[in-house]
C-alpha cells in the first residue's frame, strides 16, 4: 500500500509563505496524480491543486490561483505545495492525495496544519 506523509505546516503571518511536502512510500510515485486538499474546522473539504502523473499539467482552485504552486520530484517520491501571500482564510489542515492511472487506487495522507494569523 502507498503511504503519504505531509510536512511543512506551521504558523505564519499574513503575507508569509510556506512550502508543504508530501512524501510517498510503497509505490511508484510517477504513476500517481497528486492532489492537494484542505479543510478548516466547520468547513467542507476544499480542492486546492493537482499535478498530473508526468507533471505536465497543473490546475488550481480559484481561491489560490496565482499564490500557490504545486510541483513534484518523482525521483524523490515527493510532491510540493508552495504557498505564497498567505491569508488567514488559508488556515486549514492540508492533505495530499494520490490517484493511480485509471483511478482504481487512491491514497490519502494524514495532513499538516497551516495557521495564518498575526
Amino acid at each position: 500500500q502507498v503511504q503519504l506523509a505531509e510536512s511543512g505546516g506551521g504558523l505564519v503571518r499574513p503575507g508569509g509563505s510556506l512550502r508543504l511536502s508530501c512524501v510517498a512510500s510503497g509505490g511508484t510515485f510517477s504513476n500517481y496524480a497528486i492532489r492537494w486538499f484542505r479543510q478548516a474546522p466547520g468547513k467542507e473539504r476544499e480542492f486546492v491543486a493537482v499535478t498530473s502523473w508526468g507533471d505536465t499539467m497543473t490546475h488550481y482552485a480559484d481561491s489560490v490561483q496565482g499564490r500557490f504552486t504545486v510541483s513534484r520530484d518523482n525521483a524523490q517520491n515527493t510532491a510540493y505545495l508552495q504557498m505564497n501571500s498567505l491569508k488567514p482564510e488559508d488556515t486549514a489542515v492540508y492533505v495530499c492525495n494520490a490517484v493511480s492511472h485509471g483511478g482504481q487506487y487512491e491514497y490519502w495522507g494524514q495532513g499538516t496544519q497551516v495557521t495564518v494569523a498575526s
